[in-house]
């Protein structure tokens, strides 16, 4: 079974995805919302890919170096051993600010012998649109097409340019370079300048993993899945990306396919508070810098995403020369979703502020700028709270009223009265306490179903939603409340597949969903541990990280019978349930948890 079995690499600038056996099959320079340069991953014939294969019999792994975004692939062949290491240059520089370029090098380290290899270089420049031509210059390998819009790519390299272009056999007896740049470089890169760029990053990558902190179980798993995250945000603006891949279908064959290179004000958000956990506050602080960019007029109404320089039309297009994904059509860029009104995102971003004055007060700046967001906000959830909306799962048809959402106007309401308490503004408390009773009243008068015994996906529905799962975690409910573990039961009792969920059953715009969505299944393992089953919490964590690629990245969905990873790659989403789920277990000793949960005591 083929599955996505690909590394990440990037600098927070751009990202690249590279195949088990080391092949270039995704890129977009010079960054993350950019054409492909290489889109092998979205049609295997026409997309364009960097790849190089040993001459003779081999074979093949791959790895990350320990706590970096450095990946190394380990070619064993009959007449030698050769690693590439892959990676973005990213560091910091003397005069301040980060090194960031539109770059990638992919750096060949002679391990024994005199092995044998070619390389196929085939970039495809603009989504591959056009006829990309590519040139043998004095100094570089440049492409170029003159499609729709001209563009270009540059590649250096220590081998004999001929021999990559052509690919004819290059016999390693040294250490050598590619160096895949956007931009001519105004010096010509040497071997010794790309290792420079190897250990610098190297040291960076060590550092920023050495400032997460360490946990007694899962350590491996939240370091992993941490630096995944900084890989998805953006340093330019703050900016942070749902995936670093367009049209990954959630269902191999079928049409959701959705280009997730936006920056989702509710998947940043909760990725943010998930990260500031873990101690990563400028990750925080241009988050929230980039929130501010956003609103520069009191009366202007969040839109539930933006491109990640703060873009805020992302009109969907359709490539359709492209086959997508195994075969999966259409391929979309842009997003037709930033139109929708969806009334989670206020609560889900004042969750944020919250915990930024509550985690950094001293270090806090734009205090009043903050505040005029969490009044603009509390005023919108005001006018809108009782009005129905498109949902967390961005129906594309009618709306309706969705619990989650009313349940994040109550979170939002709560989260501005604490706010208000901290910055000592209590004029708004009153009204805002009252205004929090009336939607706390409202939910549970109207999404509690008395005949499903469940709080239900939408008012009057009798359906359930994975969602409501995190009534509990935004304290909501108690989790001893039998409402709660009722819910709990009713969505294991209909969305449970073998140990994975649904985000719900019935029929939507596109029919009835077939694929599992990741984080949902985090969500059940975390209530699960909540109302007290650890145990059975803990056997379903330990089974769902089974499901992760070869590296330990999740996608968006997992097919629930053959457990392979769909949708979009690798997920912000995903991985930063799974980073909440590994810390709630991390939390207590796993003998002492299971000993307690099975009535045991300690010998």
């Amino acid at each position: 079974m083929e599955n996505l079995d690909y590394g990440i690499v990037g600098n927070c600038r751009s990202a690249a995805l590279i195949s088990k056996t080391g092949s270039l099959d995704w890129c977009c320079l010079p960054e993350f919302d950019s054409p492909s340069v290489f889109a092998k991953l979205l049609d295997a014939d026409k997309g364009g890919h960097f790849g190089m294969e040993p001459l003779g019999e081999y074979s093949v792994s791959q790895k990350y170096k320990e706590q970096t975004a450095i990946l190394i692939t380990r070619f064993n062949c009959t007449d030698g051993v050769f690693e590439l290491h892959d990676f973005m240059p990213r560091y910091y520089k003397q005069k301040g600010g980060y090194h960031r370029p539109p770059q990638l090098i992919r750096y060949i380290k002679l391990i024994s012998g005199k092995p044998r290899f070619k390389v196929d270089y085939d970039p495809k420049l603009e989504y591959a649109k056009g006829l990309t031509q590519t040139y043998v210059k004095k100094d570089y390998v440049v492409s170029l097409t003159e499609g729709e819009s001209f563009d270009s790519i540059f590649l250096y390299t220590s081998f004999d340019k001929e021999k990559v272009v052509h690919g004819d056999e290059i016999v390693l007896r040294k250490d050598g370079f590619f160096l895949l740049t956007y931009h001519e470089c105004i010096f010509q890169p040497s071997l010794e300048f790309a290792h420079l760029e190897l250990e610098r990053t190297n040291v960076y990558w060590l550092d920023w993993s050495h400032r997460t902190p360490n946990f007694r179980d899962f350590n491996a798993q939240i370091n992993r899945s941490a630096i995944t995250l900084k890989l998805l945000s953006y340093g330019k603006t703050g900016a942070v990306l749902a995936a670093a891949t367009t049209s990954l279908p959630e269902t191999i064959g079928e049409v959701r396919n959705w280009d997730y290179r936006f920056c989702w004000i509710r998947d940043a958000s909760m990725v943010i508070k998930v990260m500031s956990e873990l101690g990563h506050k400028n990750v925080a602080k241009r988050y929230l810098d980039f929130i501010i960019g956003l609103v520069p007029d009191k009366g202007e109404r969040f839109q539930i995403m933006y491109g990640i320089n703060g873009e805020k039309q992302l009109t969907e297009k359709t490539l359709d020369h492209l086959e997508g994904y195994k075969g999966s059509k259409p391929v979309r860029i842009g997003n037709a979703a930033f139109e929708q009104v969806q009334n989670d995102i206020y609560g889900i971003l004042m969750d944020v502020i919250l915990q930024q004055l509550e985690l950094f007060n001293q270090d806090i700046e734009n205090g009043e700028e903050l505040w005029d967001i969490t009044k603009n906000m509390a005023w919108e959830v005001e006018r809108n709270w009782q009005d129905s909306d498109k949902g967390i799962w961005e129906f594309r048809g009618g709306d309706q009223h969705f619990t989650f959402s009313k349940l994040l106007c109550w979170v939002a309401i709560d989260r501005a009265i604490k706010v208000a308490r901290i910055l000592g503004k209590g004029n708004k408390i009153e009204y805002w306490v009252s205004l929090r009773n009336r939607i706390h009243q409202d939910i549970h008068r109207q999404a509690w179903n008395e005949e499903v015994q469940a709080f239900t996906q939408s008012y009057g529905s009798p359906y359930m939603d994975a969602s409501v799962l995190l009534m509990e975690p935004y304290g909501f409910i108690e989790a001893k409340d039998p409402k709660y573990v009722a819910t709990v039961k009713a969505v294991e009792r209909e969305l449970e597949n073998d140990g994975l969920l649904y985000r719900y059953k019935n029929e939507d715009d596109f029919g009835l969903p077939s694929s599992s969505f990741t984080i949902c299944t985090f969500w059940f393992v975390n209530s699960l541990f909540k109302i007290g089953e650890e145990a059975r919490a803990l056997e379903i964590f330990e089974q769902l990280l089974g499901y992760s690629n070869y590296l330990g990245l999740f996608s968006e969905d997992i097919d629930f019978k053959t457990k392979r990873l769909l949708g979009n790659f690798p997920q912000a989403y995903s991985h930063l349930a799974l980073i909440e789920c590994a810390m709630n277990f991390s939390k207590k000793d796993r003998e002492e948890r299971i000993r307690e949960n099975m009535g045991l005591e300690e010998n």
